[in-house]
């Protein structure tokens, strides 16, 4: 590769980067340890973060912000006052579009995290999964999921909702 092109590949690329528009995860966690690394992990691959500690903290975010302003919602399953599963149930009520994912160190509260788009076990995924996980959450457009009822049963339907 000559000396002219790699300057031109890398104002491309920056280029790129300053036209697409970041994305914004509220990441939530108790452990500061892990919420600094999550942090990191993330904002090194371009993500905007907006770390807080306390499940509160999240929800006062999402209440003080406009809907569509956080990209994904990345909590703890368990935390002090609210668990994770909580936490996302709340926020979903404010923004329903908001996709969550909830990772946690105990594999077996899967089904309590019943409520997160994703549910990834801390110590059993990679930081690679992690990142493809978020990256497909934020990708994927969000919005109420419209079933398509065949006519036949759409009456059958509307006949067992007004009995």
């Amino acid at each position: 590769m000559s000396a002219a092109t790699k300057p031109q590949r890398a104002l491309s690329r920056q280029n790129r980067e300053t036209m697409r528009p970041k994305k914004t995860i509220l990441c939530v966690d108790d452990n500061e340890q892990i919420l600094s690394v999550r942090t990191f992990l993330l904002q090194t691959r371009g993500y905007r973060v907006v770390a807080v500690p306390t499940p509160q903290e999240a929800l006062e975010a999402v209440v003080n912000s406009a809907p569509g302003a956080f990209d994904l919602l990345l909590c703890d399953l368990l935390m002090p006052g609210m668990d994770g599963n909580e936490l996302v149930r709340r926020a979903k009520e404010l923004q329903p579009a908001l996709p969550a994912m909830i990772i946690s160190g105990t594999v077996t509260t899967y089904d309590r995290a019943g409520r997160a788009d994703v549910f990834l076990p801390k110590g059993a995924s990679s930081p690679a999964e992690l990142l493809e996980r978020v990256r497909v959450l934020v990708a994927r457009k969000r919005g109420p999921k419209k079933a398509i009822v065949p006519p036949a049963q759409s009456t059958r339907l509307t006949a067992l909702a007004s009995a």
